[in-house]
């Protein structure tokens, strides 16, 4: 692997801040192409067939093709299968949602985060985490309003779902991040995805017209850029740090929301999504003091 930059904090957050606001730019373009009639396995397939040739022609260029070399085959295998997954279901929530619950529900990835890190990797979590868990789903619940409420139970479901897959993803990173290059984790996403999408084309493929092409090519124009701009930001600051500037892209969803579907959030959003985000910064908060303490029997919290 690379020897580790030198870390540049602010310029790590302005960089996520850059991410936010891409990654939020591609989800219009896929509530778009939704919109236009474009199958939802055909968009992801232009999103990740992008990938391939341009991260090959970076190492090629850049003098890095050894990080095509990887002896973990296997599980990035395993992480493309369960990547794929949450790419279906994150793009389907954006479909079935407005963009901004959608992003809203997708904020509680932190949550399922520190779920599966007590039950998968058995650490310690404390009553502040817990606390956090706790006031997160409160949040869902309020946006969600089971059995009553304006937004559509399986939309909300649904992201719900592909949050918990991003938070087992996350996992499944972290592992790879001990041996492997950020970027080979990505090229060998999109390669192995690939291929599978591609069988799915002759059954949903069909033409399209120069508009929806240039919805494809925005699509993965900004989907490769906002990929760039998080490896970038997570090399040069703690992801304890960067992370919290995801909650920028709620203003995103939001304004896009309203300027281009027309749609603001409804009171329930209003009063849930803070709760939600409030879950997200205790937890990226407690995760970051953590980091800096002094490892002990007394800072498991």
């Amino acid at each position: 692997m690379d020897s580790l930059p030198q870390q540049r904090p602010i310029l790590a957050l302005v960089i996520r801040l850059g991410a936010a606001f891409v990654l939020s730019v591609m989800l219009v373009f896929v509530k778009l192409l939704g919109e236009s009639g474009v199958n939802l396995a055909e968009i992801l397939f232009w999103r990740q067939v992008v990938t391939i040739p341009v991260l090959g022609l970076f190492f090629w260029g850049s003098g890095k093709i050894y990080l095509f070399k990887t002896e973990r085959i296997a599980v990035h295998r395993r992480r493309a299968i369960f990547g794929l997954i949450g790419m279906f279901l994150n793009f389907g929530g954006v479909l079935l949602l407005p963009l901004a619950e959608a992003t809203t529900l997708g904020f509680t990835s932190a949550i399922w985060a520190v779920i599966l890190s007590a039950l998968i990797l058995h650490e310690d979590v404390g009553k502040y985490r817990w606390a956090a868990v706790l006031l997160g789903f409160a949040g869902v619940l309020v946006i969600a309003q089971p059995g009553g409420g304006e937004l559509p139970l399986i939309g909300a479901l649904v992201s719900l779902s592909a949050a918990f897959m991003i938070a087992l993803i996350s996992i499944q990173i972290r592992d790879l991040s001990k041996t492997e290059h950020p970027l080979t984790t990505v090229f060998y996403f999109s390669a192995f995805s690939t291929p599978v999408l591609a069988l799915a084309l002759p059954f949903v493929a069909q033409s399209h017209t120069l508009y929806e092409w240039l919805l494809l090519g925005g699509l993965a124009l900004f989907g490769i850029l906002g990929q760039f701009l998080l490896t970038a930001a997570l090399r040069l600051g703690a992801v304890s740090s960067v992370i919290v500037m995801d909650y920028s892209s709620l203003i995103w969803a939001t304004l896009f929301g309203w300027l281009v579907f027309g749609a603001l959030p409804p009171v329930a959003t209003w009063v849930g999504a803070p709760l939600i985000v409030a879950a997200g910064v205790i937890i990226a908060w407690r995760e970051h003091r953590l980091s800096r303490a002094i490892p002990s029997p007394t800072n498991a919290e």
